[in-house]
């Protein structure tokens, strides 16, 4: 039961980047993130993630998968925006 919770959490955990992405796209802008800040982030769950996908236990894989994905539009949805918002 314990490891069926904490698979869900896993999946749903990375699925509050989504606001952050709605938002940004909302605004039409991500001049109040830094562009470090998301770059370093996507950096660290880069380097995680192969450790993930070889992981023997789901629920540090699934995790990783999902962050790495969601996380992986927040950066790109921050640099977009920056670049729109430099125009």
């Amino acid at each position: 039961m314990l490891d069926k919770i904490a698979l869900v959490a896993a999946i749903v955990l990375p699925l509050w980047n989504i606001p952050l992405i709605v938002r940004i796209i909302k605004r039409k802008s991500s001049k109040d993130i830094s562009i470090y800040w998301a770059c370093g982030i996507w950096v660290c769950f880069l380097l995680m993630l192969p450790h993930g996908l070889r992981s023997e236990e789901i629920v540090w894989r699934v995790f990783n998968i999902v962050n790495f994905t969601f996380f992986s539009f927040v950066t790109l949805v921050v640099l977009i925006y920056r670049e729109k918002h430099k125009k």
